[in-house]
């Protein structure tokens, strides 16, 4: 069966179900689930263009190390939820990916696209779309 999951995460109490689907189906085929956590940090061009604007460079990147440092401590956090659970949470390449189906709303899913739509679209091996809709916004 599965060898390798990909999982993402934000932390929040949606991709948490998601997580906990990752966590069981890895426990039961013994695979090897691997915990994501996907941001967006300020590039080059957008900390000259702050300097510019009379904002300071080092805010930008102060900003930069915190989003990092957030989802490095939610992989943490999953990654030893996994391993409670008897799931090694290591490997690199993935069988199935699982995500939730619910998470943005509003404008920034109209502007940014559905995640779970995208992955199901372009995904490049079999993707697992957990319900997560009894999980509150």
């Amino acid at each position: 069966m599965y060898k390798q999951i990909v999982v993402g995460t934000d932390g929040s109490e949606g991709a948490s179900l998601a997580v906990s689907v990752a966590v069981d189906l890895a426990r039961l085929t013994g695979a090897d689930l691997h915990i994501v956590y996907a941001h967006k940090i300020a590039n080059a061009f957008q900390v000259a263009s702050a300097v510019e604007a009379g904002m300071a460079p080092g805010a930008l990147l102060d900003s930069n190390e915190a989003i990092h440092a957030e989802g490095q401590r939610i992989c943490d956090r999953t990654v030893e939820q996994a391993r409670r659970s008897g799931v090694t949470a290591e490997g690199v390449h993935a069988d199935l990916i699982v995500v939730g189906n619910r998470g943005m709303s509003g404008a920034r899913r109209f502007v940014l696209g559905s995640v779970p739509n995208k992955l199901s679209h372009h995904c490049p091996t079999s993707l697992l779309i957990a319900d997560t809709s009894s999980a509150r916004s």
